[in-house]
């Protein structure tokens, strides 16, 4: 995988972003609020389930699935949220998914994608998203707090993604209340659990934590639930002949 991933996603986003419209605000979709959820249920470690066809680094996934059935099959185990690819060139996804999805569950959806701008956070929010994904590493600090502070205005809740200590510190600071950990490096794209467990002793206790990437097994649920409310998986879930088993085994009761 290129050293220039990131680089190339967000050249990309930034030409899509001068094509777009700022759309008028609509009604947010009412669900529960994640951050509340996820406090009143810190005894499990909860699955955000993913609905994606393809990856740079993987290729194809599952382009064949059915993302309505497979949101639904992911609510009906107990997924907490479902998480929904929607950059068209290097996922295969689509705004009209999240639409779908949406319209079709009743638990919080995010849009995942690569956000440098309001008109993308008015986008999801009229798509249905109550949740959107903003990457320290794709933003200036200064940038990170006015996308933040606009979507947090709307209504929307944030998933802060981070990867090593000084994106954690950056989400510490502007008072992130959700924050990511991914465990794959956006810039090589490689994959490390290790990355969880290692940022987890820098941990504060007001916030709420969400590891992410190169979660397959229930050893791999079991390594990062100590420290962990939550985690997001996709792949595995994709990729998985019997979904509603293998949600089973990531959701940890920790006592």
């Amino acid at each position: 995988m290129s050293q220039e991933f990131l680089a190339r996603i967000l050249e990309q986003k930034a030409r899509e972003v001068e094509q777009m419209e700022l759309e008028e605000v609509q009604p947010l979709h009412q669900t529960y609020r994640l951050a509340e959820f996820l406090k009143n249920h810190r005894d499990r470690l909860q699955v955000i389930a993913e609905v994606k066809k393809a990856s740079p680094s993987l290729g194809d996934i599952n382009l064949d699935v059915d993302i309505a059935q497979q949101a639904q099959t992911y609510e009906v185990n107990g997924a907490v949220m479902i998480s929904v690819l929607t950059d068209d060139i290097f996922f295969k996804g689509h705004l009209d998914y999240l639409r779908e999805i949406s319209s079709q569950v009743e638990i919080p959806t995010l849009n995942k994608d690569f956000i440098i701008d309001e008109k993308q956070i008015v986008r999801a929010r009229n798509a249905g998203a109550t949740v959107i994904l903003l990457i320290v590493a794709a933003l200036s600090e200064e940038r990170l707090k006015e996308l933040y502070d606009y979507a947090t205005e709307l209504g929307l809740e944030v998933l802060v993604e981070t990867h090593n200590l000084a994106e954690l510190e950056v989400a510490h600071r502007l008072g992130a209340q959700i924050i990511g950990v991914n465990n794959r490096n956006l810039t090589t794209f490689e994959v490390e659990l290790q990355t969880s467990v290692d940022l987890a002793k820098h941990f504060k206790d007001d916030c709420l934590y969400i590891s992410e990437s190169a979660i397959f097994t229930r050893q791999d649920a079991e390594r990062v639930a100590p420290y962990f409310n939550g985690i997001l998986v996709g792949t595995a879930l994709m990729q998985a002949e019997d979904v509603a088993q293998r949600i089973k085994e990531l959701q940890i009761d920790k006592g």
